[in-house]
């Protein structure tokens, strides 16, 4: 037996993620500094156990410790054992039996298969006699068939390679680099890829792709699918990943947000529409203004693979011929997609992610055609469909999805808003769905109270919040309309919540690195960090993260299904029934247009002014009095009420009797009449104002009745007859629209309201003022008046 390591061991270890291996390539202690072949035992004097031991009787004899230098100058190296017998171990054996000391520890747990022993007193009868122990085996062949079949021992900072084909190593060394040129990659230990080595090795596999990862664990799976992906970047350029079925967006630089480079195409079993689908995926990751998420991949595929399905079960050869394709086929196609969201059927070929089959609903029937159409167009405009065949008829008979209703988010009712900001409520939320305290409720009272969208409260930077002026401000980016740095006035309170949260942040980034974070790492930093793949905290919590542990709350809740979303719709509702304009709402929710306003913004109907004062018609001054200027000529829907009424908060602002319409004074200039509403060509009146101008036309005609002749009489009907002919063009409009018994009765500036209690009890000037010196003079302020009469009492003029 050799007395040094085998030549080339050092070659078979990999250290990891730049860890050195240990002298001599063996392990973390090396071999003995005075025996070259045998194994350390000792990691502080890197001795031998012989020589060790010998240390050990010099100290004892001396009576007191020596000189460790002059000890080892005497000392003279002993043979050793060779290399473990176990095929993959680059360490020295540690005894005669040919095993170093962890596989000597593994034979011993594994029943000492084979039966390899020693002599009882080898050391003593046979090393210290300078003779070489004998080994005896009750079965030679079954300890070496042991001996080949054990893994290395594991080592820190390495991993061994050794008994591997030449491919699968050099692909799993190509492995490791890529993973380590990512700049956020995740954590591999190295037990995690010796397991994968091992697995490999005893499965004797050629390549990585032959692995078999079904019937592997956990944490090999996830090595050997990364490594696979860099694998596949480098097997295959663009032109084989087509022929191979699949399209790889890294090939043209592009890695969609929490989207895998990889998209399988297999599922569309047709050579010629599978082709035709990579293609136009190929050419949008090619565009300059290509898709922002997967999601776009995502339903051309499933496009493709609905039509695929369906041609592979109708068409003749299973639709594998685009020249025998015609209009008939895909009309039937499209019959089929009516007749599964009609009845609610399970797709031919779609899957969820627990494996049942998907259903055909509205908006994936509407996902199929209009995707299916617009690759189809797209093959009819590049002549791609006239180079394999593809019929134009087949090509323009897909229809379109034509309109889907799109139901708009609702806010928050009462109980439902209460019950999401109910203190026990969210205490509960940071302690059962949050209990690693990653900011889960910090995040949703920020969405509550500012109405921001919960990416823009996620990417939220470290240093967001500050005061300027006095005022508590937030500063945040607006990424989905290209907004950034944009800043909003905060309450106190969520001013303070957020300042906690930062200190937590800074606590655990010096607890993790020991010091605090520099100013370049602290511009960086997040203020929610996640926790994977994170070590300078730039990385915020993803929405999945969030989305789980909200929902979870809201399912325990019980209170219904509900997102967080809603609450930028709540806050908008509630903008704009305090006076808030669309204006207003639309610059502090940060949309880019009005009509994205709307979308957020529900009106309560139980208000039924809010509806009436959007039926416009022209005013006693105009050209044509009581003509119709707002709303349509059928009754008004819900829908068009809201239209209606958002706007108003753009064109108009309210006057007497009604609103004006003049621009200059809209924006809040001085009006050039002197505010003559009723004479003015700009002024119109509301369907809310109906019984205020009644009542001014029933007190004009008795004015006229009462004239001194029927000269004067026949005047004052003149001068009111464009305010009578604006009053009746007024109800004509409320009777088209169905609504005039309830402008009727809405009667909100009718006398009788001001003979209430707080309109008909008034106080004297004079009286309030005495009241006032009486009650400072009880608190001792002001001298009492020589006049002032003691006990006076308040009138009533009522």
């Amino acid at each position: 037996m050799g007395a040094g390591p085998r030549p080339g061991d050092r070659q078979g270890r990999v250290p990891h993620h730049g860890a050195a291996a240990g002298p001599f390539g063996l392990g973390a202690a090396g071999a003995c500094r005075i025996c070259p072949g045998r194994p350390a035992t000792h990691t502080r004097w890197l001795l031998c156990h012989r020589h060790n031991s010998r240390w050990y009787h010099h100290q004892r004899g001396e009576g007191q410790p020596g000189s460790f230098e002059d000890w080892l100058a005497a000392q003279v190296p002993f043979g050793g054992y060779g290399p473990c017998e176990v095929a993959v171990c680059p360490d020295l054996a540690a005894t005669p039996l040919g095993l170093c000391t962890g596989h000597q520890a593994r034979y011993r747990a594994d029943g000492r298969k084979g039966g390899a022993a020693l002599p009882r007193t080898w050391s003593h009868s046979y090393e210290l006699q300078g003779l070489q122990a004998p080994v005896t085996y009750r079965d030679e062949g079954q300890f070496r068939g042991w001996c080949a079949a054990q893994p290395p021992m594991p080592w820190p900072g390495q991993i061994n390679l050794l008994g591997l084909a030449p491919l699968p190593a050099a692909e799993i060394r190509w492995g490791l680099f890529a993973h380590t040129q990512r700049e956020r990659h995740s954590r591999w230990d190295t037990g995690w890829v010796q397991g994968l080595v091992n697995t490999c090795r005893a499965r004797g596999i050629a390549s990585l792709t032959d692995l078999d990862l079904a019937s592997c664990t956990t944490f090999t799976v996830m090595i050997a699918r990364q490594m696979l992906h860099d694998l596949r970047l480098a097997y295959f350029t663009p032109e084989a990943s087509r022929e191979a079925g699949f399209i790889e967006t890294e090939h043209y630089g592009v890695r969609f947000p929490e989207r895998g480079s990889h998209f399988d195409l297999t599922g569309i079993c047709q050579q010629w529409l599978r082709d035709l689908l990579w293609d136009y995926l190929a050419d949008l990751l090619r565009s300059p203004a290509g898709p922002r998420t997967g999601g776009t991949f995502d339903a051309f595929r499933r496009a493709a693979m609905e039509l695929s399905a369906f041609l592979a079960a109708d068409a003749p050869g299973g639709g594998h011929d685009p020249a025998a394709l015609t209009a008939a086929h895909i009309q039937r196609f499209a019959a089929d997609q009516r007749h599964r969201e009609r009845e609610g059927l399970a797709s031919l070929v779609m899957r969820r992610a627990g494996g049942e089959p998907s259903i055909v609903t509205t908006t994936t029937r509407a996902i199929t055609f209009n995707h299916a159409r617009k690759l189809l167009r797209w093959a009819l405009d590049t002549g791609a469909a006239e180079r394999i065949g593809l019929s134009r008829q087949f090509i323009t008979a897909m229809p379109a999805a034509g309109p889907t209703p799109v139901r708009k988010r609702s806010p928050f009712p009462d109980e439902v808003a209460r019950a999401l900001a109910d203190e026990a409520h969210l205490a509960r939320l940071a302690s059962v769905h949050d209990p690693a305290d990653f900011g889960l409720r910090d995040i949703w009272e920020t969405i509550i109270v500012t109405g921001r969208r919960v990416s823009e409260v996620l990417q939220l930077r470290l240093d967001c919040t500050g005061r300027y002026g006095g005022l508590a401000m937030l500063w945040h980016d607006q990424t989905k309309v290209g907004r950034y740095d944009q800043a909003i006035r905060i309450p106190e309170p969520l001013y303070e919540r957020l300042g906690q949260r930062r200190r937590t942040t800074l606590e655990r980034f010096i607890a993790r690195h020991g010091h605090p974070p520099a100013s370049q790492q602290r511009a960086a930093m997040a203020l929610f960090p996640g926790r994977y793949r994170n070590p300078d905290g730039a990385t915020p919590v993803t929405y999945q993260w969030f989305h789980l542990g909200f929902k979870a709350w809201v399912d325990e809740l019980d209170i219904g299904r509900w997102v967080a979303h809603q609450a930028r719709h709540t806050l908008a509702t509630s903008l704009l029934r305090h006076g808030a304009t669309l204006t207003h709402i639309r610059r502090y929710l940060g949309h880019v247009s009005d009509r994205m306003a709307e979308h957020y913004i529900q009106l309560s109907h139980s208000d039924l002014e809010d509806v009436l004062q959007h039926v416009w018609v022209a005013g006693p001054g105009t050209a044509s009095p009581g003509t119709l200027l707002s709303g349509p000529a059928t009754p008004l829907t819900r829908e068009q009420a809201q239209a209606l009424a958002v706007d108003l908060s753009r064109r108009s602002t309210p006057a007497e009797g009604g609103f004006c319409t003049f621009q200059p004074v809209v924006s809040g200039g001085a009006c050039p009449w002197n505010l003559d509403c009723h004479n003015c060509d700009k002024f119109v009146l509301s369907g809310a104002d109906l019984l205020y101008w009644r009542r001014k036309r029933e007190q004009w005609y008795s004015i006229a009745e009462r004239a001194p002749d029927d000269a004067t009489a026949a005047y004052l009907h003149q001068v009111f007859a464009p305010t009578t002919a604006a009053i009746d063009g007024l109800e004509a409009a409320l009777v088209t629209l169905g609504l005039l018994d309830d402008a009727l009765a809405l009667d909100l500036r009718r006398p009788q309201d001001y003979f209430q209690r707080v309109w008909n009890i008034g106080f004297r000037a004079s009286g309030l003022a005495r009241a006032t010196e009486e009650q400072e003079q009880e608190a001792g302020q002001v001298q009492p008046d020589d006049g002032a009469e003691a006990g006076a009492t308040l009138e009533a003029t009522a």
